[in-house]
């Protein structure tokens, strides 16, 4: 189960999990222009959840289970960047939207997945956060907070679980060519790509080794045993 699968990062993940047997269930707040030839792969399930929702997760989450049975992988993806203003103009209620779709969205998926995966003793939790939750990028301060307690509420929930058989991992990527780009200054941007050493943005349209898509897929496979 991949959620914001729809696009960007979630998609290629999905994609990647797909090509290698999985059976694949797709959320996303909204699936405008979504096509499984152009997507690559044929979800077994399409759910439109606004994760941010508990209720809505918990049903959802029902209901991917019903379809597929057992639920093996959670992706928590989805996400928002919010605007790109200094921490003292942030509005209010975009603070409040970013930690409710960015950080509560990755809390809800784990307590509806956690009781299933821990029943069966076996489960793969990958929480995508971001190296602005590790090292802070200014004018996304809402973005950066709640990446870097998605890192933190990872690390505390691993170790909850590391002898039931769940494992719970996190991948932080640098800047991806995704939808979220739209959210971003032009200015911003270019200050965000000056960061990286070779002065480049991952692009999700394809899933070599190190990309974010590779990386998600790789911590939900069982070779990662030993890694949580």
């Amino acid at each position: 189960m991949v959620t914001g699968a729809a696009r960007g990062i979630g998609r290629t993940i999905a994609r990647r999990l797909a090509a290698e047997g999985a059976r694949v269930v797709v959320w996303d707040v909204a699936f405008g222009g979504f096509d499984a030839t152009t997507a690559g792969f044929e979800p077994l399930l399409l759910s439109t959840v606004d994760v941010s929702d508990a209720d809505a997760v918990t049903a959802a989450f029902e209901a991917a289970r019903a379809a597929a049975g057992s639920i093996d992988i959670l992706i928590n993806n989805a996400g928002i960047n919010g605007p790109v203003v200094p921490a003292w103009d942030y509005p209010l209620d975009a603070w409040k939207r970013v930690m409710a779709v960015d950080l509560d969205g990755v809390f809800h998926g784990c307590r509806a997945a956690i009781p299933h995966m821990r029943e069966r003793r076996y489960g793969r939790i990958v929480n995508i956060a971001s190296m602005a939750g590790k090292d802070g990028v200014p004018f996304i301060s809402a973005y950066s907070a709640a990446k870097g307690r998605v890192i933190a509420f990872t690390k505390a929930v691993a170790e909850e679980l590391a002898l039931d058989g769940v494992l719970v991992n996190c991948v932080a990527p640098a800047m991806a060519e995704t939808d979220l780009m739209a959210e971003m200054t032009a200015e911003h941007i270019a200050a965000m790509k000056a960061k990286i050493p070779m002065a480049a943005s991952c692009r999700s349209t394809r899933s070599p080794p190190s990309s974010p898509g590779s990386s998600g897929r790789t911590a939900a496979s069982p070779p990662a045993s030993p890694s949580t």
